[in-house]
């Protein structure tokens, strides 16, 4: 059977398709009502009744979108479309000759009950054809690896009868586990469901498994971390997993969906609860711009912004290429979203009131910022001009321009903070704070830890460490941190910003701190080799700005919980004159200017208490 490359092209065939098969069924349940021989009267009223059956019931078909079903995979929810489709078209039919009166002289009611009938059998085997061929000729791949897969849900099906049915699929599935009790012993596509999680050790070693398939997009990062370490114990290093399904674009799945097991899927993957309407409300149709939008925090942000239809979604970078590559993205794969990429440096006042006065944006998400430890320890004149002054600027030009929200990314590292970033980073919330209440604009703060994978974190420079043999190096044995996956960090910010009512400073569960070592030991397995024996890692000691573990809250700040269970309102200590705070900020532009390092340092701790340098001024 030919494949039909164009969804516009299988539209139109399977339209013709339904259109011939509606007539039929109508003039077969004449035929069958009439026992082989239709009344003259009837016959000549035919014509009449396929074209009123046409006009009302291809539009239904329509409106239930069964024209962009795909054959290869058309699965019990497209049937279930069908039967309803089918069903409201039926008596859509049956009510239009009702109300013209003639409904028993021009078509029966016994004949409307077999049309519907026959047209549900002939619809709906119009749709399973191709599944139905692929079976007949006994299409189902018998060769591959062998693999056992891990989740006999809509997923798991998925992807069994993707691996069966292609022709030349580099994968064979053994079998399924599911801990569903309902599920033992059932077969799905001819494959059985052996048992449950617990027994994946004894199974991979009795049907010689080649490869572990996790196939629950929607479960926790504590049951995938359980199933790897079954599928290791039994000396499995190949372990495959699909995607989250908020990662899928259409929800379904299939061979190209499968990856290598990442860190995001042992330590992230919880499923974040969102107020959807919330987000909507106040980036809908609005104008929303993204500084550092080149940046790990800053591009998924433009990502899952631009899936709330904004007006008008401004990138605002001053790394070219970063910002070529994810406006390129957003423009490939939103086609209809109106984007715009600026190219700008934050510290710049002229070019940013430039900027705002042209666009007059709505909403901001501030996430440009400098944010290395060491280097900003080495360069505190530069963290204090970007995080400080650069936040200033930003701030500044949405206040008059009547911005409606400006949302700051923050760090944790800004609660004590031992580092020059630490402290630049809760200048620039005492600023917001200052700032809020001053015009309509409503300024909040959000903080978070470590995001996985985000550039120059310590994921790639483990990975890098990894890729050239080792050795691995870890601060110290001791040294702990919070870790979040970017999307969920993200889509928390979405959140905060819209709970935000103006001066707050919001704090994300980030779960259970994760010691470094730890990770090292993980990026290593999941890269093939066995940690301290194909992959040394060595202890370098901490560098300077850092701390051993990092608090999201000082001791006498405390929580107060919002309506999501995942984000909290810090109390932070008040300011104690606004005078005051705007004469230590321009002491401290005049000595950044000078380069005056240990000034810098001296005056970060006037203006943040909590600050304890890790070296003397």
């Amino acid at each position: 059977m030919a494949r039909i490359s164009s969804p516009w092209k299988r539209g139109v065939l399977l339209g013709l398709g339904d259109a011939f098969l509606l007539a039929l069924a109508l003039y077969l349940a004449f035929l069958i009502r009439f026992e082989g021989k239709i009344p003259q009267t009837h016959f000549s009223n035919l014509g009449f009744i396929i074209i009123v059956a046409l006009a009302l019931k291809i539009p239904i078909f329509y409106l239930f979108r069964l024209y962009r079903m795909s054959w290869a995979y058309v699965s019990f929810h497209e049937l279930l479309d069908v039967f309803k489709a089918v069903t409201l078209s039926s008596v859509a039919l049956g009510t239009f000759f009702f109300l013209q009166g003639s409904a028993v002289t021009i078509l029966p009611r016994s004949v409307l009950m077999l049309d519907y009938l026959l047209t549900l059998f002939l619809i709906g085997g119009f749709r399973s054809a191709k599944r139905i061929y692929q079976g007949w000729r006994g299409g189902f791949s018998t060769e591959g690896r062998r693999v056992l897969i891990v989740g006999a849900g809509d997923a798991g099906e998925q992807i069994a009868r993707a691996m069966l049915s292609e022709r030349r699929s580099r994968y064979f599935p053994v079998g399924f586990v599911d801990d569903d009790p309902a599920k033992q012993g059932i077969t799905i596509h001819r494959v059985r469901v052996l048992g449950t999680r617990q027994a994946i050790p004894q199974l991979i070693q009795q049907h010689e498994v080649e490869e572990l398939l996790i196939a629950m997009p929607s479960v926790s990062s504590k049951v995938i971390r359980e199933t790897v370490e079954l599928g290791r114990r039994a000396g499995l290093k190949d372990i495959k997993i699909l995607p989250g399904f908020h990662e899928l674009v259409t929800g379904r799945v299939g061979l190209t969906d499968i990856r290598s097991l990442q860190l995001e899927d042992l330590l992230g993957r919880e499923p974040v609860r969102l107020d959807m309407r919330g987000i909507e409300a106040y980036l809908k149709d609005k104008i929303v711009l993204v500084t550092g939008a080149a940046g790990s925090i800053g591009s998924e942000l433009c990502r899952q912004i631009v899936k709330f239809h904004p007006q008008l979604l401004i990138a605002l970078d001053q790394d070219e290429s970063g910002l070529f590559a994810i406006h390129n993205e957003l423009s490939q794969r939103f086609p209809t979203a109106k984007l715009s990429g600026v190219i700008a440096d934050i510290r710049d006042t002229c070019k940013i009131e430039q900027i705002f006065e042209y666009y007059r944006p709505h909403v901001i998400f501030h996430a440009a910022a400098y944010k290395h430890v060491p280097l900003m320890e080495a360069h505190p004149d530069e963290a204090v001009k970007n995080n400080v002054f650069g936040t200033l600027i930003v701030a500044e030009a949405a206040q008059r321009t009547r911005v409606e929200k400006f949302v700051l990314i923050s760090t944790d590292k800004a609660v004590n903070p031992t580092s020059v970033m630490g402290a630049t980073k809760r200048v620039a919330e005492i600023i917001l704070q200052a700032m809020n209440g001053q015009g309509p604009t409503k300024f909040v703060s959000v903080r978070f830890g470590n995001v996985l994978g985000s550039r120059g974190s310590v994921i790639p420079i483990f990975q890098e460490q990894i890729r050239r043999g080792g050795p691995v190096t870890v601060t110290h044995e001791e040294m702990k941190r919070y870790f979040m996956v970017t999307s969920e960090a993200v889509l928390l910010v979405l959140q905060a910003g819209a709970l935000g009512q103006g001066g707050e400073v919001f704090v994300l569960d980030m779960g259970e701190p994760v010691r470094i070592v730890d990770l090292a030991r993980e990026m290593i397995r999941l890269s093939g080799y066995e940690p301290d024996r194909d992959i040394p890692i060595v202890f370098i000691g901490p560098r300077p700005g850092e701390k051993f573990f990092e608090e999201l809250l000082t001791a006498e700040e405390g929580t107060v919980a919002t309506k999501h269970e995942k984000i909290f309102v810090a109390h932070t200590s008040s300011l104690s004159s606004l005078k005051q705070l705007w004469q230590q900020l321009h002491k401290l532009k005049e000595l950044a200017e000078q380069g005056a390092h240990a000034e810098i340092i001296q005056t970060l701790q006037e203006l943040v208490p909590t600050y304890k340098p890790a070296r003397s001024p």
